[in-house]
């Protein structure tokens, strides 16, 4: 198997499917350990993946969290995050830089083989079945072809192995946008995901342009802080300068806490967030698509990892049960259900929160959550909940069962 991405979801994919026994590939662009522009944040959902490939968690490098501080107009609160079985009931931290870097060994030393400084071009295409049957790829200044029954694309927002087989980006899908940058500050936080609802990026005549925005304070260990802001918005292409929103967020802050150009570690780096299932069908001709490349990013939240990490487990169980089929009809009708398997899984909590975003993106009725119904304490474990889409469906508490109801109700994406 050939997998062309060595992000969270290429990683986990190949974990998984080398601990099944299987010859895998890991082809990555870059040269480890590389920068992700990310928020660095990793929900309880997250963790439960991380502890399924084996990593220690308790080692060093990372930044346990124990909830979100919400800072909203006029009030803040802290929710810790929820016991909701079977995820863990921490939060975890750690750059990019060398998250993925830790993804990469522990994915070969389950057996996969990593191919590094290594950019896939474009797929392989049997002529005689039309299926993809490898990839063509530069490396070391020359061509190269690998060769493989499938492929799985985790090769990120722009997929070129995606649109090479015609599957673009739907545009009635959440689309976001985030910028951060690296601090290094004396910040009382060292164990809350902080989030600010609410922030505004103005044109020059002070309009508001950017109703839907959200800023974060992430603790990374060692004084270091990840700080970013973001928008996401369905049907109309976010506006370019999120600079701006990000200078909302930073004018929010003390002036004692630092995060000013002195206290800068980084430059200011955006990146594409496609949310929601925006590319179908996830599998087609040999090639199954994953974690960015098919928009598996949560509309609400703009949290990926933990999706990419979740879906990298399907489709290595996806692909092994197809490998087990008698026949090759068999075998396609296995990859076939692919694409119905990530429905089950998230359609009907990307559908809810599509909606939600698009009610978000009206002005007033975004205000009227911020300054409104996030202040009232007893619907902050509700909100917190949805936003991770943390709900229990086994729990007989008053708050799961209803939004597990939502869930069910919402057909899916």
């Amino acid at each position: 198997m050939i997998v062309v991405g060595a992000g969270p979801a290429g990683c986990t994919t190949a974990f998984h499917l080398a601990q099944a026994g299987h010859d895998v590939l890991l082809l990555e662009k870059a040269v480890f350990p590389r920068d992700k522009i990310c928020g660095d944040g990793l929900t309880p959902r997250a963790v439960k993946e991380l502890l399924a490939l084996g990593v220690d968690v308790n080692g060093d490098g990372w930044v346990r969290t124990r909830g979100l501080r919400v800072h909203g107009p006029g009030y803040t609160f802290e929710q810790p995050w929820l016991s909701v079985a079977p995820f863990p009931d921490f939060g975890l931290v750690r750059t990019r830089h060398d998250f993925d870097h830790l993804l990469a060994r522990t994915a070969t030393a389950a057996g996969a083989r990593l191919l590094q400084n290594t950019k896939v071009t474009a797929p392989l295409i049997d002529a005689r079945t039309g299926h993809v049957a490898g990839v063509t790829a530069q490396r070391a200044g020359a061509t190269h072809t690998y060769r493989a029954p499938l492929v799985v694309a985790a090769d990120g927002a722009s997929s070129r192995l995606a649109v090479a087989l015609g599957l673009e980006q739907r545009k009635d899908r959440p689309m976001g946008v985030a910028v951060r940058r690296y601090y290094q500050a004396p910040h009382r936080n060292q164990d809350h995901l902080e989030l600010w609802v609410g922030l505004q990026a103005r044109d020059q005549r002070g309009r508001v342009y950017q109703p839907c925005g959200y800023g974060w304070i992430f603790p990374v260990g060692d004084g270091s802080f990840n700080v970013g802001a973001g928008t996401s918005h369905i049907n109309r292409a976010p506006k370019n300068d999120h600079r701006l929103l990000f200078d909302d967020l930073i004018a929010r802050l003390p002036a004692a806490w630092h995060f000013d150009d002195a206290h800068a570690t980084s430059p200011v780096r955006g990146a594409p967030l496609p949310a929601g299932l925006n590319r179908h069908p996830q599998y087609t001709r040999g090639l199954l698509l994953i974690g960015d490349a098919t928009g598996m990013i949560n509309p609400l939240s703009g949290e990926g990892i933990d999706y990419a990490m979740e879906s990298g487990r399907l489709t290595a169980e996806t692909i092994t049960s197809a490998c087990s089929q008698r026949t090759a009809a068999l075998r396609e009708q296995a990859l076939l259900s692919y694409p119905n398997a990530l429905r089950r899984a998230y359609g009907r909590y990307f559908t809810v929160g599509r909606l939600v975003l698009q009610a978000l993106n009206q002005p007033r009725i975004m205000k009227l959550l911020t300054t409104q119904i996030m202040s009232r304490p007893a619907l902050q474990p509700a909100l917190v909940k949805l936003w991770g889409n943390l709900p229990d469906p086994h729990s007989k508490d008053a708050l799961d069962r209803v939004l597990t109801a939502l869930l069910r109700t919402e057909p899916s994406a």
